[in-house]
């Protein structure tokens, strides 16, 4: 069995990232190509379509190269997707690669000079929204097949999918999986390039991924705003009926969800891996997110905060409405609050179910008879990855050795990839591959979102060593 010559693989990975991926990768930081759920209007907008195009004249002398075809599928009243088909050794057995090139919006608090579409080069890390989640998918994917071929070595068929709804939840993409199947196959290894890492020191693999139940919370007490002069000790604040409802799925004082069915069983190995994984990042579970002095984290046990992140329901209010800013404030008592909720739920807890949960705890009898509505987005179970095949195991740790000269790591994330759910759904009997570029304070959907080109060369390489590993699989 032929194998990879590192020194051969960095010199061809370092070369096109620096020379091709970084250079596209600015271009496609400036264009505004905001999600559908940000942009109602991105159909006439065309900026989605811009981004298409750069990804794809990026990408067709590449597969070229490679004996294979790219295509660009439209579906009716949905935004478009990339199909990459590139012919392996084996075509008989196919590998699924996944990312996205849709974007988050704009966020506030960029540091002065830098923006969600002015993208920043500072030593090692490339500022600017979407460059780290997830513009580097497609790139990363084309130079590890690039980078097998440059040594001559075998790969099974590829096929490469980039969606443009993700963070929007992918409404889109069970369409295309659907209307694709037949091109697509039964892939006995799917790759998701569009995770995040502990650390810039190792590889990390995502064992699991949270669900989530997002949707506007609504409480209306009066037709009009009135002088709180007036009004208040009558008429009950529609603030403080949002925080008796939201009590009723949260502990105040320690953040703890008290709704039993939102919950699940944390397995053994999680646990076993939620502790490894604390002790190789240390005060990093916590130290990574930007504190204001003086503020602690949740909890002083790094093994619970682990868990907590990736393995228990969680409540953030990601959004207000009803009020305006305090500059503006008048004394009066506002008609209605509405707060936009973001439940994130166990990896293995049904996320439909929980969401008719939340709806009937959230409305059933609210206080002084108040109007109260809960507008339930799409929800999304989470994702716990089968057990890794030994084969694969042996490529990943071999990986880590080779690119980062140090042991992987496995650890849930936090966040969701609906994608996920359904492939592993649909295909049972596949192994994944969850990685990713976003470690400490690269702050995907934030300001200062940054893509840490290291990693992101490392991570190609890992795939290409994944890659050849498949094809000599037994």
């Amino acid at each position: 069995m032929a194998e990879i010559v590192q020194a051969q693989l960095r010199k061809f990975t370092d070369a096109i990232w620096r020379d091709e991926i970084a250079p596209a990768l600015i271009e496609y930081i400036r264009i505004p190509n905001k999600s559908p759920s940000f942009e109602p209007d991105w159909q006439e907008l065309g900026h989605m379509d811009k981004a298409v195009e750069l990804l794809v004249g990026w990408a067709k002398p590449k597969v070229a190269a490679l004996g294979g075809a790219l295509s660009v599928e439209r579906l009716p009243g949905r935004t478009p997707l990339i199909f990459i088909d590139v012919p392996g050794a084996k075509n008989d057995d196919t590998v699924l690669l996944y990312g996205h090139l849709d974007k988050q919006p704009e966020m506030t608090g960029w540091a002065e000079g830098k923006g969600p579409w002015i993208p920043v080069l500072e030593g090692d890390k490339l500022y600017g929204r979407g460059g780290a989640d997830d513009g580097y998918a497609m790139f990363g994917a084309l130079a590890a097949l690039l980078a097998l071929k440059d040594q001559g070595l075998p790969h099974a068929r590829a096929v490469i999918v980039i969606e443009a709804s993700e963070e929007s939840g992918s409404p889109d993409l069970p369409h295309y999986v659907e209307a694709l199947a037949d091109r697509i196959g039964s892939p006995s290894l799917v790759v998701c390039l569009d995770s995040g890492c502990g650390d810039y020191e190792r590889l990390w693999l995502t064992t699991s991924l949270r669900g989530l139940v997002g949707g506007t919370l609504r409480v209306d007490v009066l037709s009009e705003g009135v002088h709180s002069g007036d009004a208040s000790g009558v008429v009950p604040s529609s603030f403080r009926i949002l925080r008796q409802l939201l009590a009723r799925l949260e502990n105040v004082e320690t953040g703890e969800v008290i709704v039993k069915q939102l919950h699940g069983d944390i397995p053994a190995g999680r646990i076993a891996q939620a502790k490894a994984a604390a002790q190789a990042l240390g005060d990093q579970v916590y130290a990574k997110f930007p504190f204001v002095k003086g503020m602690n984290p949740a909890n002083d046990d790094l093994v619970e905060l682990v868990l907590n992140r990736t393995w228990r329901p969680a409540l953030s209010v990601v959004g207000l409405d009803g009020a305006p800013q305090p500059a503006n404030a008048g004394n009066v008592l506002r008609p209605f609050t509405a707060a936009k909720l973001s439940m994130r739920l166990p990896p293995t807890v049904d996320a439909e179910q929980a969401a008719r949960r939340m709806s009937k705890i959230l409305t059933d009898d609210p206080p002084y008879g108040a109007r109260v509505s809960f507008q339930v987005e799409e929800p999304g179970t989470g994702w716990n990855a089968p057990e890794t095949a030994p084969w694969l195991a042996s490529a990943l740790e071999d990986a880590s050795h080779a690119s980062w000269g140090q042991p992987m790591a496995m650890m849930g994330e936090g966040g969701s990839i609906p994608f996920m759910a359904m492939l592993g759904a649909k295909f049972p009997q596949a192994q994944f591959v969850v990685t990713g570029v976003l470690g400490p304070n690269s702050n995907a959907h934030g300001p200062n979102e940054f893509l840490h080109l290291p990693t992101g060369k490392r991570v190609t390489e890992t795939v290409a060593r994944v890659l050849a590993a498949h094809h000599e699989r037994r």
